[in-house]
């Protein structure tokens, strides 16, 4: 990540810090999604529908006329948000939550790879060593409950990440743009694919509360902090720091479904966050660095 030269080191790390606290939030929020998506009963593609229109009503009045450019990296972060959003919601139906989500927060390898060719970021030594330590403790977070059942749910997830992994790469470079516009737009194709659905099955009351959080809580507000905190982040750093989302799913299940994590699970989320704030310490340090060494002089 270049800083920017008309800012100083100080204002630097302010806005970085601010980024990662951001990306926090998002995550908390994000991570409400598997008890919400199972408890609510319709159709995967209604859910998904009502939830983006929802999201997309907040985004307007939140912030304002979008800046629609129809570049191709604005439309390819829309396109791969609404396949990432409505992948999500059909594996959670179709599988376990912790299928579900351990395989679309696969996305770091993806990004990793495509990163250094895509953004011409370099993908460091450290990078490496986070992105297989992060995904090496989600399978063993997930090892107590992750099942062969449910095969298409699982494909599913598997292309929900490369989405994932896509979105975050054609967001990062619109940094110097608005990145929100994609994710507006995203809403907006998964709205007109997903509203026809609820001809299927109309929610009952409960479920119409539940999709008001989805929107509002877990999707558009979340969705404005990740937008605002990716301009001032590698793509690396936009894809683990969310990782805490998988960390967190289990606990609201645990709170409101009464299902325990095992042992291997309260390992492996201990892996993955020690992972994501030792990397963000030792990124953190050459910034440091340099300050004291301009103070000095």
């Amino acid at each position: 990540m270049n800083l920017d030269p008309h800012l100083n080191v100080s204002t630097f790390k302010n806005e970085r810090r601010k980024a990662i606290l951001f990306m926090v939030i998002s995550a908390i929020s994000w991570s409400l999604g598997g008890i919400l998506i199972k408890s609510v009963n319709a159709h995967p593609l209604a859910i998904a529908g009502v939830r983006s229109a929802i999201a997309s009503v907040v985004f307007l009045v939140l912030l304002g006329k979008p800046k629609i450019t129809w570049s191709g990296a604005q439309m390819a972060a829309a396109l791969a948000n609404a396949g990432m959003g409505i992948l999500f919601i059909f594996a959670t139906k179709a599988t376990t939550a912790a299928n579900a989500i351990f395989l679309q927060y696969t996305a770091p390898i993806y990004v990793a790879l495509l990163s250094s060719w895509i953004l011409k970021e370099k993908t460091r030594f450290l990078d490496w060593v986070t992105v297989f330590t992060v995904l090496g403790g989600m399978v063993l977070f997930f090892l107590d409950n992750l099942s062969t059942t449910g095969l298409i749910g699982n494909i599913f997830g598997v292309f929900g990440g490369i989405c994932y992994a896509l979105q975050t790469i054609f967001l990062r470079m619109q940094k110097d743009g608005s990145p929100w516009e994609s994710i507006f737009l995203g809403n907006i194709f998964t709205a007109i694919i997903g509203l026809p659905f609820l001809t299927t099955g109309w929610p009952n009351t409960f479920d119409w509360v539940e999709l008001l959080i989805f929107g509002v809580v877990q999707l558009s507000i979340p969705y404005i902090l990740y937008t605002k905190a990716i301009k001032h982040t590698t793509a690396l750093e936009a894809i683990l720091i969310p990782a805490i989302e998988p960390i967190l799913n289990p606990l609201w299940v645990v709170i409101f479904l009464g299902e325990k994590p095992g042992f291997w699970a309260i390992i492996g989320g201990l892996i993955v966050l020690t992972a994501i704030t030792t990397r963000c310490i030792l990124l953190d340090l050459p910034v440091k660095l340099t300050e004291n060494s301009k103070k000095a002089k």
